[in-house]
């Protein structure tokens, strides 16, 4: 599947791949902006705005360094370019896993954004990881060195063309962010998973209780905000949380990315299931598969049909 979307920011639980099915549901023109509290990569925003389905967007998130590279990409590109390529061409001089280290200690000191985007870019599998005191502590990917800077100041220049002049940068609490909601926005959410901020792996600086995320939700619904959610999922035989309650009125589509790429490292065949749920103002009238092969997919084949309500 080609994906024509930009990619500055590598990382692990991204949904670039995905983007083309989870957006299949919406309708041109039927939503102003485009909210995504838990933006991360923003892979959801970035093939939105060039599928030309809102006109403007919102790109929010809790850790403050990310959404600094967010606000360099749309005010200052070319600035982000030169600083993560300086870093980057250290790796040249000494140790590169030395250098990965050092860069990853200034940056749990200082939080600048361009430290921070190279050590996205470089870390095992662009997986990030803190430690319970919020330092970021995932260690360097041996077998390369990172996007070459060549690729990323062209990736940084394409999302700025795509996103300035259209796009706000908030950090902040998702529920902050939804307040200024309204019935002309779409809201996607792609929080932490059930058990990923917690213990040695954790994934995000801070996660989403089940509660606070289905009251959240009920709120929405009353409030008649329509919303896609990334909420939960399984890995072979591990599940990633519970489903939603019944009473929410959502729409479960499981989307079956393919075999995981850890589980091939180990000689596995694990397979990864994503699930998405659709507001109930997003429910398709007709009847429509619930389980979709990622790799069979194409928004042309009518796979999912978009409600024109």
């Amino acid at each position: 599947m080609r994906y024509e979307a930009p990619h500055p920011i590598p990382y692990q639980g991204s949904k670039r791949l995905l983007a083309p099915a989870i957006l299949s549901f919406i309708a041109p023109g039927r939503f102003e902006r485009l909210i995504e509290p838990f933006a991360g990569s923003a892979a959801i925003t970035l093939a939105a705005a060039s599928k030309k389905l809102v006109n403007s967007c919102v790109i929010a998130d809790l850790l403050k360094p990310l959404t600094e590279i967010w606000n360099a990409i749309l005010q200052k590109p070319d600035g982000l370019a030169d600083a993560y390529e300086e870093i980057w061409q250290q790796q040249a001089i000494g140790d590169s896993t030395d250098w990965f280290n050092r860069v990853r200690a200034e940056f749990n000191k200082q939080h600048d954004p361009a430290k921070l985007l190279f050590l996205l870019a470089r870390c095992v599998k662009n997986a990030v990881r803190f430690s319970n005191s919020g330092d970021f502590n995932q260690s360097p990917d041996k077998r390369r060195r990172g996007m070459h800077p060549v690729t990323m100041r062209a990736e940084i220049l394409a999302a700025h063309k795509l996103l300035r002049n259209r796009s706000e940068v908030i950090c902040g609490d998702f529920r902050r962010v939804l307040t200024s909601a309204t019935s002309v926005d779409l809201v996607y959410m792609d929080p932490p998973y059930q058990g990923t901020s917690e213990g040695r792996d954790r994934r995000y600086i801070k996660g989403v209780q089940r509660s606070e995320m289905i009251a959240v939700l009920a709120d929405l619904n009353k409030r008649s905000i329509e919303y896609i959610l990334s909420y939960d999922g399984r890995c072979g035989g591990k599940e990633y949380g519970e489903p939603l309650p019944a009473h929410l009125n959502l729409h479960r589509v499981l989307l079956e990315v393919g075999r995981s790429s850890q589980a091939t490292l180990n000689g596995r065949d694990d397979v990864t299931v994503e699930s998405i749920y659709l507001s109930p103002g997003l429910r398709p009238q007709s009847k429509m598969p619930f389980h979709v092969h990622l790799r069979s997919f194409s928004p042309q084949n009518s796979l999912f049909p978009i409600s024109q309500q």
